[in-house]
């Protein structure tokens, strides 16, 4: 009974999936407002979860918000801010990232190899629009997958809480490869898992077809890093806002420079 009721189950969740991506703006935090908006939003997250202790301030942000290869999402639900994620990128130019600083042990070695690392971190959401949208993780970490497209990444890290494993495992194929430890400016040990992008990213496009985007929409999101000469370029090759998954620019070469 159940081999046969899982895969309309299976299609039911990835409509509504689908039907909610339709109305979410992702928007790259930027102005002081929608900053303010997000440190916030990260502040009650984490003290809810008990992972930060109480600040005068009822924000948390770090050095990384300022850095160069940081790029902070807010995603919006009809104009609402209901989650964020913040996507770090290793590169040779700006190697470091909260995980490649957290584990440097095990990361060093692909920082040297230059490897691009694309390093996705800070994701908080409002508990009310978690329950109203069971959706939202897949849809705010659709972010961390788009992106290592973009930057053409060898390797995708999570640094997650042990409970939080089985996600990232079953839906992106995360491996974990160094258990719980001290991480900066929380109070409770967070794990290391990676993958390697390539190897895996035509087998979640298969199961998760909502993670597919546009040139165009990738563009959008990540953009800024590209000198004036590549953006126009680019622009002279970009595909219609309609056009299906199509072949992702290799910026890993831009980020070597």
């Amino acid at each position: 009974m159940n081999s046969v009721a899982a895969p309309a189950v299976a299609r039911n969740f990835t409509e509504r999936v689908s039907n909610l991506l339709e109305r979410v703006d992702y928007k790259l935090v930027e102005s002081d407002e929608d900053r303010e908006q997000v440190f916030r939003l990260r502040y009650r997250a984490y003290l809810r979860e008990g992972a930060i202790i109480p600040s005068f301030t009822k924000k948390l942000s770090d050095d990384f918000d300022d850095a160069g290869n940081t790029w902070t999402f807010g995603l919006y639900i009809d104009g609402r801010l209901v989650s964020s994620l913040r996507i770090c990128v290793s590169s040779p130019a700006h190697p470091m990232t909260p995980a490649v600083e957290a584990f440097p042990d095990v990361l060093g070695l692909e920082v040297e190899r230059e490897r691009i690392i694309v390093d996705p971190n800070r994701f908080v959401a409002d508990p009310e629009a978690t329950r109203r949208y069971p959706e939202l993780p897949y849809l705010t970490t659709r972010l961390s997958f788009v992106s290592s497209g973009y930057f053409d990444a060898d390797i995708a890290t999570a640094t997650v809480r042990r409970e939080h494993q089985a996600f990232y495992r079953r839906v992106f194929q995360y491996s974990t490869v160094c258990e719980p430890r001290p991480y900066p400016s929380l109070v409770k040990p967070l794990s290391l898992m990676t993958v390697h992008c390539r190897s895996v990213r035509a087998k979640i496009l298969h199961r998760y077809p909502y993670f597919h985007s546009t040139l165009f929409e990738r563009r959008m999101l990540f953009d800024r890093i590209l000198p004036p000469r590549t953006a126009t370029m680019l622009k002279a090759k970009l595909p219609s806002a309609n056009a299906n998954e199509v072949p992702i620019a290799n910026n890993a070469a831009i980020l070597r420079r």
